[in-house]
């Protein structure tokens, strides 16, 4: 199953969680301080949730910290990757990075106003980030 995943960069995370508890009647799926994540069903939707001033060098203005598609495997993250570059997109690969408290595989792109995107797969849980900044302009 693949599935959208919208990245927010939000004031205060407690109070984000509890909206977004609310809006989508779910619970994070992941909660480490100044992040959370929720793996929705229905829609399909993994929303992420940065605090702001723990989401560092973000280069989309506002509330987008990044945008990406969640999918199952590493062959599909390879498989992205090479049907990016085919279509003449620039891309920038990361394999076995730690963002967002998980191990991914990942391939990067760049809409024509900025706004990051990533397809990647989870390979395992971390307890560590490495850096909430991971998934701004330092990777991006």
């Amino acid at each position: 199953m693949s599935r959208v995943q919208l990245a927010l960069n939000v004031s205060n995370v407690d109070e984000a969680v509890e909206f977004y508890s609310k809006l989508f009647g779910a619970e994070p799926a992941k909660r480490r301080p100044g992040y959370a994540n929720f793996a929705i069903a229905e829609p399909p939707l993994k929303l992420v949730l940065f605090e702001a001033d723990r989401a560092r060098g973000t280069g989309v203005a506002g509330a987008l910290n990044h945008l990406g598609v969640e999918v199952e495997s590493k062959a599909e993250v390879v498989s992205a990757t090479s049907r990016l570059s085919a279509s003449g997109l620039e891309t920038r690969v990361e394999d076995e990075t730690t963002c967002c408290y998980a191990v991914q595989d990942k391939v990067w792109v760049t809409d024509p106003d900025g706004a990051p995107w990533e397809v990647y797969t989870v390979l395992a849980d971390s307890p560590e980030s490495a850096d909430l900044g991971c998934c701004t302009d330092s990777c991006c």
